[in-house]
């Protein structure tokens, strides 16, 4: 008996022995090969990045619509935004709201997440109805309303810390309005002012959308004195960028006006397109697709013009 508890004794002191001396199977962290870090870096890197895109006069083109969406998903897989400039539809009639839903829905896999749906002056139109009365405006703003998810004509958003701002016309085809101009309210106005303030950043681009234009006469306003005030609250930030459409210039002959204390781009048209020379359309018909693909990256943008047809850049612009 004894012999067996020296026995077991000498084991249990050899067991505690080889504890200490046997070397640790503990694996220390592996360390992150070069590329795994630099491609980390890069996913940072592009997450900070603003990238969208902008297309102004779809017309209820659902065609070529799809096409655009298709080519836009090419050049970017993980764009940030997509805004519809406005005249979306050819008229503001329901069957070609659900006609341009149905192709978003059938594509929204390769939408971005924030689709901005702004107004333009087709919405308001019948070609049935000469001159739109008042219950004939509220008809037409609640299909736009119903289509956009808004419930004003004008509205933002904040993207990765960008600031949108869409202005919209409150009213269309009246007797007293026109067909082509926009109706800004003093509430927009006072609206617009306090927006552009809000989180304001020196030197971070603000991004404005209105269909249509404030500065060339093809397109004119129904007066000077709302044309003004608003341009008057813009000028105030030189960081302003502000898309028009509604005339459908081709991009070939219009692109980028940098005359003012702010830019003004045009989207161009995925309808059809007019070339243009400074306030005179030159009347030919244009069947060809364009739009705006944009980055931003800090204080720094680039404006690139894409001629969908051919699936070429028309020009490339940048500012920081």
């Amino acid at each position: 008996m004894k012999k067996i508890l020296i026995a077991l004794a000498v084991l249990v002191l050899f067991g505690v022995g080889f504890m200490f001396l046997k070397p640790t199977t503990e694996e220390k962290p592996k360390e992150e090969s070069k590329d795994k870090v630099q491609e980390s870096l890069k996913k940072e890197e592009e997450d900070n990045v603003l990238s969208f895109s902008v297309l102004g006069d779809v017309h209820a083109e659902t065609e070529k619509l799809e096409r655009v969406l298709k080519d836009l998903h090419n050049i970017d897989s993980n764009m940030d935004a997509l805004i519809l400039n406005g005249d979306v539809v050819g008229q503001g009639l329901e069957k070609q709201y659900k006609d341009v839903n149905k192709t978003l829905e059938k594509n929204k896999k390769i939408l971005p997440k924030q689709v901005i749906k702004n107004i333009g002056n087709h919405e308001f139109f019948d070609y049935k109805i000469e001159h739109n009365l008042k219950e004939d405006v509220n008809e037409f703003l609640k299909r736009y309303y119903d289509f956009s998810g808004e419930s004003k004509t004008y509205h933002s958003r904040w993207i990765k810390g960008y600031n949108f701002i869409s202005l919209g016309s409150e009213s269309g085809n009246t007797k007293e309005l026109g067909s082509l101009n926009a109706d800004i309210s003093n509430e927009q106005k006072i609206w617009l002012k306090e927006k552009l303030a809000e989180n304001y950043k020196s030197g971070r681009p603000i991004f404005v959308f209105l269909h249509q234009n404030l500065f060339w006469n093809a397109h004119p306003w129904v007066d000077t004195y709302k044309k003004k005030e608003v341009i008057n609250a813009l000028s105030k930030y030189p960081e302003v960028i502000l898309f028009y459409s509604h005339n459908h210039a081709t991009l070939k002959s219009r692109t980028i006006y940098e005359g003012e204390k702010f830019k003004v781009v045009n989207t161009g048209a995925v309808y059809y397109s007019f070339n243009m020379k400074e306030n005179e359309v030159i009347m030919d018909k244009l069947d060809i697709t364009e739009g705006l693909y944009l980055r931003a990256d800090g204080n720094k943008v680039t404006i690139k013009g894409r001629d969908f047809d051919n699936k070429e850049w028309i020009f490339t612009k940048e500012y920081n």
